[in-house]
């Protein structure tokens, strides 16, 4: 018989939750089975987001005020993301008892809190983030050590925003492979640690007045912190509401575009990007600002009609219908960038109303890897949801070029 390497049925697994059965040929009796996936829920989400939230008039008492030009730059920066509010776990004098991996680990511990599934029971732990506190070891290694976690599998993922897609792509295959009954997806930023004037002052990004390039400038007034943390596993939850996974694409572009938001680096007079670990010394590399976070904001324009490209093929595969979205979760760093990706989608004709968008960006600022899960957190206790609604989530990334797309649905209990 011919051979059919997508020939798929759907069946239920010996403890009766719902699984693919993926076949690789036929005979009398059906599919020859190689391989059964059960279905993954995210049954549990919470959020750690430090202290109280800052707003526009008090953010430069925490990260400080670098010059009277930085200033107003990031004034003009705040007119175009709209960020009302946001979490610092700096106080105004750059001191903090919070490290990355405390925040990730007090997101988990709020996940595990209220639970049906005994800490015990889990079995793998992905981690998301920026940057880690340290360079060695991995973020998972950190947040597991503080959690009171027993010995389990982990995985640290490292890149910008789009790491969370990772952690939970991560996640559900474990889940869905049966390798564990249990995971859990974490993101967590500490960004403002960044963004204090020491990190500046004295660096050769500085011109004679002061100011910084824009690349500097944006992201000062645009990230903030926090962590949030998604429980998965082969069943949805006994009681509430639940988000089964259908599927999660995530493909990078770096093949066509160079580094966007980068850290750890120097850029030569050519654009070429030099680390960190190439200068005479780390103290060489702070002086030449090497440890300070960037963004080329046009270069993250010229992605935008790359990440649209991404949803314009999920239609074409069947994936998404845009009038059969009940919420679109859609990740982004500013208004203005949300305001062009509705022009460009409206103009391609596969726009999702924005009705139905969803976002938390004008109080909760940019929380890099937290904030699809942020997102997930704040939409599952804003009592908006119903079974069977259709959730698709959308997290672009900047750093070179990324595009994920997540497709859930709302079950109720067992009915999954």
């Amino acid at each position: 018989m011919p051979h059919d390497p997508a020939s798929r049925t759907t069946r239920e697994s010996a403890t009766g939750t719902p699984c693919d059965v993926i076949g690789t040929g036929t005979s009398g009796d059906g599919p020859r089975v190689t391989a059964m996936l059960r279905s993954a829920f995210i049954t549990r989400t919470a959020q750690s987001l430090p202290g109280p939230p800052i707003d526009n008039d008090r953010m430069g008492a925490f990260i400080g005020s670098v010059s009277p030009a930085s200033d107003r730059y990031g004034r003009l920066v705040l007119r175009q993301n709209r960020i009302r509010t946001r979490h610092y776990a700096i106080r105004p004098d750059g001191t903090s008892d919070w490290t990355v991996a405390g925040l990730g680990a007090d997101a988990l511990r709020l996940l595990l809190a209220g639970a049906e599934v005994d800490r015990r029971a889990i079995g793998f732990l992905a981690t998301a983030t920026t940057q880690n506190d340290l360079l060695v070891p991995g973020l998972a290694s950190g947040v597991h050590a503080a959690s009171g976690l027993p010995p389990v599998e982990i995985a640290s993922l490292q890149s910008v925003c789009a790491s969370a897609m990772m952690a939970l792509k991560a996640a559900m295959l474990q889940v869905r492979a049966g390798e564990h009954r249990a995971a859990i997806a974490l993101g967590a930023e500490f960004a403002s640690r960044y963004f204090r004037p020491e990190q500046y002052i004295g660096t050769g990004t500085m011109d004679a007045q002061g100011a910084l390039p824009a690349d500097a400038e944006f992201l000062r007034w645009t990230l903030s912190d926090g962590a949030a943390a998604l429980l998965v596993e082969d069943r949805p939850a006994r009681t509430g509401l639940s988000f089964r996974i259908d599927w999660i694409s995530l493909r990078s572009f770096a093949d066509r575009f160079d580094p966007c938001m980068t850290g750890g680096g120097t850029r030569g007079q050519d654009g070429t990007l030099r680390p960190w670990s190439h200068h005479a010394g780390a103290v060489a590399a702070a002086r030449a600002g090497a440890f300070q976070l960037r963004q080329d904001v046009d270069a993250l324009h010229r992605m935008l009609p790359v990440w649209l490209g991404e949803l314009m093929r999920l239609i074409d595969e069947g994936r998404v219908d845009p009038a059969g979205v009940d919420w679109f979760l859609c990740h982004f760093s500013a208004h203005s960038l949300r305001a062009e990706m509705v022009r460009m989608a409206e103009r391609a004709g596969c726009m999702i109303p924005e009705d139905r968008w969803f976002t938390n960006l004008y109080e909760k600022g940019n929380v890099g890897a937290a904030a699809l899960f942020l997102l997930l957190d704040d939409l599952l206790r804003s009592d908006r949801l119903r079974p069977g609604q259709r959730i698709v989530c959308a997290v672009p990334e900047s750093g070179q070029c990324i595009m994920a797309y997540a497709g859930l649905t709302v079950v109720d209990g067992d009915a999954g």
